[in-house]
């Protein structure tokens, strides 16, 4: 389908031309980027390309980003809050993470491509039999990037409040790798978090298409919350309830 039969209501026709040209512009920074990831890739296990190109998305979408704390040192499961598209290439500019994404994503052969190009994990939740080798994977591409991020509310929120946490997201990472801190991350959005999300029926190219009609910045604060320790880390559940507990309280003290 063109791409002009697909514009989405609510955008004016200088939002529209705005949308066009950034579109243009990720595209151009993706094909200078293919190369030297492939490059690249003969020479290291580390590629940086994935977190160079998804920088350039959040710049070239017009993201404001802004951090608050760091990273945890080391190896790192990133648990954060879900509101837009926005928070994949925020977080891995913020951190180089690769991403755990459901396995619903591998069935788009385009979008299988890139998320495997960023060391995507994908976790078949409904598929026990094969827990053990998503465990592998999920121990590999934490070994290849440092850092591994999921959104345990297992799809997005309007950004003002947080949906229950689905624990059994989170089967792949027990039992707990030796060394291996987990660390919840809040992606504020501000009182425009309800116009960024993406919920209801709105269809996900309608949300990509309307946030890059914006004319202002879209502000993103990244809140690096403290590790979870001790009881917080004995199982699944309890790291799901600790990390819903903290994002909860930073989100409400703001």
């Amino acid at each position: 389908m063109p791409l002009a039969l697909a514009r989405p209501r609510r955008i004016s026709w200088p939002g529209w031309a705005r949308a066009v040209i950034r579109i243009a512009c990720m595209a151009v920074l993706l094909l200078a980027c293919i190369p030297l990831f492939y490059l690249h890739r003969l020479v290291s296990r580390h590629n940086p390309w994935p977190r160079v190109f998804l920088s350039g998305v959040t710049w070239i979408a017009g993201v404001d980003l802004e951090y608050r704390g760091r990273k945890a040192a080391g190896g790192v499961f990133l648990l954060a809050n879900h509101v837009s598209w926005i928070d994949i290439p925020a977080l891995s500019a913020a951190t180089g993470t690769a991403f755990v994404g459901h396995d619903g994503l591998a069935s788009m052969p385009l979008l299988k491509w890139l998320c495997q190009m960023n060391d995507t994990v994908f976790v078949a939740r409904h598929d026990r039999a094969s827990v053990a080798r998503q465990v592998e994977d999920v121990r590999t591409a934490l070994s290849e990037t440092g850092a591994l991020a999921i959104f345990p509310e297992g799809t997005t929120s309007d950004g003002t409040g947080l949906l229950p946490f689905k624990s059994s997201l989170l089967s792949a990472f027990e039992p707990l790798p030796a060394g291996i801190a987990i660390q919840p991350v809040l992606l504020d959005y501000g009182p425009e978090a309800a116009q960024i999300a993406w919920i209801g029926e709105e269809h996900g190219l309608d949300n990509f298409l309307r946030i890059l009609a914006r004319g202002r910045p879209v502000k993103v604060v990244v809140h690096f919350l403290p590790p979870l320790a001790g009881a917080e880390l004995e199982n699944r559940k309890t790291i799901a309830q600790a990390a819903r507990e903290a994002l909860h309280r930073e989100l409400a003290s703001h």
